[in-house]
């Protein structure tokens, strides 16, 4: 990707700005990710998508411990300056971090829904 002077408005939440991430073929919706301004240089400079790790308290490139990369082919920005879209091309098994009763890894982390009843139903068990 190349390097640009636009920068998303991380003041605005304390630093971090969330990252949606879509598949640029499927436009299925991935995951849903926070950038600080350090994931958002790397994401540039590498062209693959890296998060602040909100659990963990570090920076996070997807892949580079399950190897299911998201290699980045578009990035929006919102109206107000405070949220990003990446559109990726996913490299890998999926996108999320959990794995399938298969052990696989999931293509979404959105594999779950609410019924009528209320409950979640299980997209891909």
């Amino acid at each position: 990707m190349a390097e640009t002077d636009y920068r998303p408005d991380f003041a605005k939440r304390g630093g971090l700005v969330p990252a949606v991430v879509q598949d640029a073929q499927t436009r299925a919706v991935l995951m849903l990710g926070w950038v600080n301004e350090e994931a958002w240089d790397r994401t540039l400079s590498s062209g693959k998508a890296t998060f602040w790790s909100t659990s963990r308290q570090t920076l996070w490139e997807k892949g580079s411990t399950s190897g299911d990369w998201l290699q980045i082919v578009e990035i929006r920005v919102d109206c107000d300056d405070d949220t990003v879209l990446y559109l990726v091309n996913p490299l890998g098994e999926g996108a999320c971090h959990t794995k399938n009763a298969s052990g696989r890894a999931r293509s979404s982390c959105f594999y779950r829904r609410l019924d009528s009843q209320g409950r979640l139903v299980n997209l891909d068990p």
